[in-house]
């Protein structure tokens, strides 16, 4: 499929939802679904779709969920992320529904980068005021979202000196967060701390030295390890001590 394609796919689905169609939509969406189509030509169909009112594609959406597939999860991202800036609150809300409705990782992971992290990057500090909660939520992927978002959000900010301060709040965000202990939560958690480290590692390295050796507060071996991939030895000893990451 190419781009031109995915685009009018999307704009003929969104007509219909338009109009009360969901069931001819879904039946146009279906067989890309079920083909191995590029996640980025997903996002660009969902996109389209997310032209419209939530009113008019919220159930649609929520078919899509339903169906469980794997190319669901990428449609339903760029329809949500195309709503941020209408509505925030109410896209990060049904974005976190969604993450709890799949309950894998891919979808935590899609959402958490495409949805999440493209609002923070657009619109930091209010999503990040919304994202709070999901800090503490009892659901372990939405939880690891978190981290997958900032992982997002590190990796768009190519380590620019503008954007330092916003790491730094990053960073005293995650905080409460070092010390999670379910796996799959840690691997989204850590990768957050990883391309951050790898744009920002004197940064980190810092910060790591404050959690780890001037607080030490307890946390996965996984989460340090993934927190140090990329800084280089000095900045590694400077953040764990004599700690074996």
């Amino acid at each position: 499929m190419k781009a031109r394609e995915a685009q009018e796919l999307g704009q003929s689905i969104a007509r219909l939802l338009q109009v009360d169609q969901s069931g001819q939509a879904f039946e146009l969406l279906a067989p890309i679904l079920a083909e191995r189509t590029p996640f980025s030509m997903l996002r660009r169909i969902g996109g389209e779709i997310g032209q419209t009112s939530m009113e008019c594609i919220d159930p649609f959406l929520s078919q899509i969920a339903a169906a469980k597939t794997e190319g669901g999860w990428p449609v339903i991202s760029g329809a949500l992320a195309v709503q941020l800036h209408k509505d925030l609150a109410g896209s990060l809300a049904r974005c976190q529904s969604f993450i709890r409705e799949a309950d894998v990782w891919y979808a935590a992971d899609t959402l958490g980068e495409w949805v999440v992290g493209q609002a923070l990057v657009e619109i930091f500090k209010p999503t990040l005021d919304l994202l709070r909660l999901w800090r503490e939520d009892g659901d372990v992927w939405v939880r690891r979202s978190v981290g997958t978002s900032i992982h997002y959000w590190a990796k768009r900010s190519r380590g620019a000196d503008k954007l330092t301060q916003q790491a730094r709040t990053l960073l005293s965000f995650l905080e409460p967060m070092f010390e999670e202990q379910e796996i799959s939560a840690v691997k989204g958690i850590g990768w957050g701390f990883k391309t951050l480290g790898r744009y920002y590692p004197l940064l980190l390295s810092s910060w790591l030295a404050e959690q780890v050796v001037q607080r030490q507060r307890p946390y996965r071996a996984l989460m340090l390890r993934k927190a140090t991939t990329y800084l280089s030895e000095t900045q590694k000893h400077q953040a764990v001590g004599n700690t074996n990451p």
